[in-house]
């Protein structure tokens, strides 16, 4: 449930509600609104059916939430999230442009890669330093030495590093060297994993699982978030459907819905959506006029030899003109105010 404060609510008499709350051993989160302040309720609400909330003078109402997830949802949190990531703002009109090659292979591609999409306009690096492959003869990256790598590339060219985490035994490494903890689409629902990330200080970015329903997608969320993580983006990146002729449908009518259930940011991957590099451009773009909070993009200077799915990167020289693109439409709807 939730408790709706009037305006006028003052900080000792938030506290005292916090503390009538917590007493009975349920939690609560807080968020401060333009006009009012939400104390979001987690637990058993019936521990408090002897506690006088409604009565005192400062509740305006309370609210049941009848939704399975509670913080990711906008009962809990009105206004839209915004993250600052390593001085990149995430959410709240900012467009935020991961871009990188799928898998890192050597300094001197990471770093070409780097300074090109830097050059181009992206503030944020991905790349993947594990790779969850569908073979296991597929390789696999670098480990530790690819996230030495990224690191390296982050502080050269001041580009936050977005890379993935599979499992929950390599948490802690991964979050020395990156800014953001990618969940693939293959563990979106690894439950583990989620609440190791969620304990941690670093960003989340949560891919769609392939096959999940955006409830169950808002439901990993939760994981995260319940365990003490607000920083939660996210990644709209194709789901299974009976096509064959592309990777993944790129479901966009998600990102409108997600934005009415949640406050949270959400981006889009149209690379591994597309599967086909031709595509990818027409589909970040639709993503930006669809309400996305920002792309990931893969980006290769040489994809005819990148050592995994060289078929979707762009190359820099393509990623420049998706970016000249980006810069034309996001003013005329009001975002991108950051590029």
């Amino acid at each position: 449930m939730i408790i709706v404060l009037k305006p006028t609510a003052t900080k000792d008499e938030i506290d005292h509600i916090v503390t009538m709350i917590q007493k009975v051993g349920l939690r609560t989160n807080i968020s401060v609104g333009e006009s009012n302040t939400i104390i979001g309720v987690i637990g058993d609400k019936t521990k408090l059916s002897n506690t006088p909330l409604a009565s005192l003078a400062s509740v305006d109402s309370i609210v049941q939430v009848s939704k399975p997830y509670k913080l990711a949802s906008r009962d809990f949190h009105p206004d839209d999230s915004v993250f600052d990531i390593s001085g990149v703002k995430v959410g709240g009109g900012n467009l935020a442009i991961m871009a990188g090659p799928c898998s890192v292979e050597s300094e001197k591609q990471v770093m070409i890669i780097a300074e090109a999409v830097k050059k181009s306009g992206a503030n944020m690096f991905r790349g993947g330093a594990f790779k969850p492959r569908t073979s296991p003869y597929a390789y696999q990256g670098m480990g530790e030495e690819g996230l030495k790598l990224l690191q390296k590339a982050s502080r050269a060219f001041q580009l936050p590093v977005v890379t993935e985490v599979m499992d929950t035994a390599d948490v802690s490494m991964i979050a020395d060297y990156a800014d953001i903890l990618q969940i693939g689409t293959r563990n979106a629902q690894n439950f583990s994993l989620l609440k190791a990330v969620g304990r941690t200080q670093r960003a989340v970015l949560l891919k769609r699982g392939m096959s999940q329903t955006i409830e169950e997608w808002l439901m990993s969320a939760e994981y995260v978030l319940s365990e003490g993580n607000p920083r939660v983006i996210l990644c709209e990146r194709g789901i299974r459907t009976f096509e064959t002729a592309y990777r993944n449908t790129l479901d966009l009518i998600a990102l409108p819905v997600v934005r009415e259930k949640s406050h949270l940011p959400v981006v889009v991957d149209p690379s591994h959506a597309a599967g086909k590099w031709q595509y990818v451009t027409p589909m970040a773009l639709a993503a930006i006029v669809s309400g996305a909070d920002g792309i990931e993009v893969e980006v290769h200077h040489d994809p005819a030899k990148s050592m995994s799915d060289g078929a979707q990167a762009l190359k820099p020289e393509l990623f420049d003109a998706l970016m000249n693109e980006i810069r034309k439409i996001a003013p005329v709807i009001g975002v991108g105010k950051n590029l």
